[in-house]
């Protein structure tokens, strides 16, 4: 029988029992036109079933045999997204100040420092990051483990969001945030996290629904 999930390989078992979908990491889905002339080209050669343009700003190769899969990445020759795992799956950003008219705070560049940091980092459970340049939040961040909201005040944090099979929207934890205020607080919410090893596949937000806001913030020394 084959396995599910082949993690490593960061493969995905499809419905057909047979082949495996792969999400190549696009950070903020930003892409030149190099790179997608070769997804195009491996998911050809490979016969991948499709391409698809997922939720969290990837394009993922949908249909590819399990013989496949190691020549696939090395023809590739791009990071695992990590769609799947107890660790930080995504971080997702807006094009900010960086392309956007309503831009009021750089997402673009914040985003990508988070992503650096942060993307595929081990946690006790799945755990998304959404950054968005204005009150708009294209990136989703107030159904975010933690989001961040641009505005001409700065930027504003939120903690515990998810839109998983129980949705929740994120506690407000602090505003008015420069970047490296905002960069430090989620350092300290990801290393409380991190620390939460009794909170085994428990979403950020139940963590905080168990502990209480306060204790919470407490222990994140806002």
């Amino acid at each position: 029988m084959k396995a599910d999930i082949l993690e490593e390989k960061g493969a995905i078992l499809q419905r057909d029992r047979e082949t495996y979908a792969i999400a190549p990491h696009i950070p903020g889905g930003f892409l030149d036109a190099t790179v997608f002339k070769k997804l195009v080209h491996v998911a050809k050669k490979y016969n991948a079933g499709a391409l698809k343009l997922t939720s969290g700003q990837r394009i993922a190769v949908i249909g590819i045999r399990e013989d496949d899969l190691d020549a696939v990445w090395y023809e590739l020759k791009m990071e695992i997204g990590y769609a799947i795992g107890l660790c930080v799956r995504m971080v997702k950003f807006c094009p900010g100040t960086t392309y956007c008219r309503h831009g009021k705070q750089d997402a673009m560049g914040l985003g990508m420092k988070l992503d650096r940091l942060y993307h595929g980092y081990p946690l006790p459970a799945k755990f998304k990051i959404g950054v968005a340049g204005c009150e708009y939040g294209c990136a989703a961040p107030s159904v975010k483990e933690i989001g961040l909201k641009g505005s001409t005040d700065g930027w504003t944090l939120t903690a515990g969001g998810n839109c998983g099979a129980k949705p929740r929207f994120g506690d407000l934890i602090s505003e008015g945030l420069n970047e490296q205020e905002a960069q430090n607080l989620v350092r300290n919410i990801i290393g409380f996290f991190e620390g939460c090893t009794w909170a085994k596949k428990m979403r950020l937000g139940r963590v905080i629904d168990k502990i209480g806001l306060e204790e919470f913030k407490k222990a994140i020394c806002v």
